[in-house]
């Protein structure tokens, strides 16, 4: 493991050329995003209408900062541009000072139940802190949590969780729903407002898609703090993901949210590749080859899921904004592939290949992958940056 060596001077967590810059984003010019105050976070700002961020968490035991450091550096390779570490103990906490000084992104610290971890990850140098309001204690902990982060210049995540809303809130509402979610965090926003903090960003999660949504759109109408979207607990990755296509992105689509994670009963990485595509989706987010293909019928006449499958695996590594289209008959074919900057309509055993809208001629199907990713391979090398 080889610490990093590069600060850049738009934040304070260091990172190296692979790492996904977080103002790296196209924003879609159908999609309005809520206007909102802006957080800055290790000098990266958030919200109003800034880049999206994608946010994992570490599954590893914090304490183990070698091995928490090792899996942050593999989310990096995967575009994670924020990351969440649990301080569940003193352990924990004062691991955080080096897993800091080792990776290139910004690092929160999660925190629930005692506020004096809190303060220890502040004094590790975290870039940002979330507090559980169903969990963190009373105001005058609160208090001491704020002012700490005040005098450090770190904001803090107002995290509400419906699994874990406070006692009383419960009592009132008899079971989570969106309206306990909401008053939750007005709660802790009226202790951030009397205390003068302003570096607020708030998540109002569930593992109810309806109610995780119906929270944020209510919460939106009463305060401009950046919202951090998530659906918690989603599930594994084929459920967590729809899951969250629909949570996450359906907000998105609305102008809602600041910053995403999706969270998947599986590797962090793949929660992170899940997160970069809902915004590419949306066209919040511009990077590497977003490939069009169709779902073929009975018209197909080449192995459409071998190319396709074959040319998704080849343009992985490729980061520089390119659509390709990989389409199997002649009746959106040709138009599908016309509007990519590269794609191939199939026919009988052979291909029209496209480039930039012109016919570069028929090819067999042996030569369908092989031309793409050379046409691929060039078109990359005219667009990357001298």
């Amino acid at each position: 493991m080889t610490a990093p060596d590069k600060t850049p001077a738009d934040m304070n967590g260091r990172r190296d050329a692979d790492v996904p810059e977080v103002g790296d984003t196209t924003v879609h010019d159908k999609v309005e995003r809520r206007k909102t105050r802006t957080v800055m976070m290790a000098g990266v700002p958030i919200g109003s209408g800034h880049p999206i961020p994608v946010q994992s968490m570490t599954k590893t035991k914090t304490a183990d900062w070698k091995a928490t450091v090792e899996q942050i550096l593999r989310y990096e390779e995967a575009g994670c541009q924020i990351v969440r570490c649990t301080a569940n103990d003193e352990d924990a906490a004062n691991a955080l000072k080096k897993i800091k000084e080792n990776i290139h992104i910004p690092l929160v610290a999660d925190i629930h139940f005692q506020h004096k971890l809190a303060l220890i990850a502040v004094k590790s140098g975290v870039d940002k802190i979330r507090i559980n309001p169903g969990n963190i204690g009373n105001k005058e902990k609160v208090s001491e949590v704020l002012k700490a982060c005040k005098d450090n210049g770190i904001p803090i995540r107002i995290g509400v969780n419906a699994g874990s809303l406070e006692k009383d809130i419960m009592r009132k509402v008899g079971y989570p729903t969106s309206d306990g979610m909401v008053e939750s965090a007005l709660r802790h926003i009226e202790i951030c407002n009397e205390h003068n903090f302003d570096d607020v960003i708030v998540s109002l999660k569930s593992s109810d898609v309806f109610m995780m949504m119906e929270a944020y759109r209510k919460l939106a109408k009463l305060c401009d703090y950046p919202f951090h979207l998530g659906v918690t607990e989603a599930g594994t990755s084929w459920q967590g993901t729809i899951k969250s296509s629909i949570g996450i992105g359906g907000l998105l689509a609305e102008g809602i949210g600041d910053t995403i994670r999706v969270s998947l009963t599986t590797d962090g990485a793949e929660e992170v590749k899940v997160g970069r595509e809902i915004l590419r989706s949306l066209g919040l987010v511009s990077f590497g080859v977003t490939l069009i293909s169709c779902p073929t019928c009975g018209r197909l006449e080449v192995d459409l899921f071998r190319i396709a499958q074959e040319v998704e695996k080849a343009v992985a590594h490729i980061k520089t904004p390119l659509k390709v289209a990989v389409m199997g008959c002649l009746v959106n074919g040709p138009g599908e592939s016309k509007e990519a900057d590269i794609g191939i309509s199939a026919g009988s055993g052979s291909a029209i290949l496209y480039v930039k809208g012109e016919s570069k001629g028929k090819i067999s199907e042996a030569e369908i992958v092989p031309r793409l990713m050379e046409e691929i391979a060039a078109l990359e090398a005219k667009l990357k940056p001298n």
